[in-house]
């Protein structure tokens, strides 16, 4: 009972000593043993204080010369779990900060500011970032039909060693058939190639990828033809379909595709206030989590309908400033607290467990050696 006090005081002192998500940054880890600060130095006296009270009690009340083997395997089992428990009051303090951390950020809070930002994340790059290919492409549209995409790449030679290169974009479609009649080619496969505007030759040549499910085929093929680049609904924020952070459990495709859906609906679809809105549920997070933020909602709102209404426009003014590298930082350490908690930091686990052990044999030994002092007198 009185270790059990002593871990509960520890989780307290974490509870109520963490500093709030406010204070978080890419340094915080669950406490690490430092043996320099308040809660190594307490935790240094209140251990040895009670191991040397609980060897007092345990060689004046359980010290008899005729134990059997057995109780003293219990006996020895027992000051191992003591032994582990005193020396374990600082993750107590882990898990006391653990705790209030989900107090003041619960897991489904973190995930909708997760989701926030996933949505909003081609609003918030860099003006420089725009003209990256890696980012921003139309092979990264997910959304509305006929998207996304496949690029097809055909090269002409205009002279010797010149040679002009187009390409040409096409909707990714499938088609699902019994084996049996894809294999033959029967009526009824001809009559649904037929309604794709296909036969099967040219379908074979457009297939992208071809799998057998049971009794099934899904053939993944090249569709019609499309021209993203002048494509009145799409505009550059649309071309990138990268997440900032992966909400946990969920499959990225299925979250870039949500994001890329509401993404889509924000700028075409609903009024202008619902993505004003978003922009200001954005202002209030960088707030929330302490991050620096010159952004004003209602003219990066304008801006993005500006870049959506002139999409041939460079986009190089997009006020959208605001501690990029602190916000990456602050989830990155936010998902390793939620996620891969380290409540006993690699650098002092063989040192802890060395200890650990140390103490108990140490312990086991003045035991049996009271104990035999005892037997002896006894026999005298």
């Amino acid at each position: 009972m009185v270790l059990l006090a002593i871990h509960l005081a520890y989780f307290l002192y974490g509870y109520f000593k963490f500093g709030g998500i406010r204070n978080i940054n890419i340094y915080t880890e669950f406490y690490r043993f430092k043996f320099y600060d308040d809660v190594s130095i307490s935790h240094f006296f209140v251990s040895s204080s009670f191991l040397f009270f609980f060897l007092i009690f345990l060689l004046r009340n359980h010290t008899r010369h005729h134990y059997s083997p057995t109780v003293l395997f219990k006996i020895g089992l027992t000051v191992l779990l003591v032994s582990f428990l005193s020396f374990s009051f600082f993750i107590s303090y882990s898990f006391g900060l653990n705790a209030k951390l989900r107090t003041e950020l619960s897991e489904s809070d973190f995930n909708k500011d997760k989701t926030l930002l996933n949505v909003l994340n081609p609003f918030l790059y860099k003006y420089t970032s725009y003209s990256s290919e890696k980012l921003f492409n139309v092979v990264n549209i997910l959304y509305p039909k006929p998207y996304p995409v496949v690029e097809e790449m055909d090269s002409t030679s205009i002279s010797d060693d010149n040679y002009i290169v187009e390409s040409r974009y096409f909707s990714i479609d499938t088609l699902k058939l019994l084996t049996a009649d894809f294999n033959k080619i029967g009526d009824k496969a001809n009559a649904i190639l037929d309604n794709i505007g296909f036969d099967k030759e040219v379908l074979e040549k457009r297939v992208i990828a071809k799998n057998i499910i049971k009794d099934s085929t899904e053939i993944i093929y090249k569709g019609r033809e499309v021209n993203p680049r002048y494509d009145e609904d799409i505009c550059i924020f649309l071309e990138n379909n990268s997440l900032f952070k992966a909400v946990d459990g969920v499959s990225l495709e299925e979250q870039k595709y949500k994001s890329a859906v509401k993404r889509y609906k924000l700028i075409y679809k609903y009024d202008k206030d619902s993505l004003l809105y978003d922009f200001k549920k954005l202002d209030t997070l960088f707030k929330r989590y302490n991050i620096e933020t010159h952004i004003v909602p209602g003219q990066l709102a304008k801006d993005v309908l500006y870049y959506r209404d002139n999409r041939n426009e460079p986009l190089n003014a997009i006020r959208n400033n605001f501690d990029r590298k602190a916000l990456v930082e602050k989830f990155e350490t936010l998902d390793h607290l939620f996620y891969k908690p380290n409540y006993l930091h690699p650098s002092i686990v063989g040192i802890y467990f060395t200890v650990i052990f140390s103490v108990w044999i140490l312990l086991v030994l003045i035991y049996v050696l009271f104990n035999q002092k005892r037997k002896q007198e006894v026999n005298k």
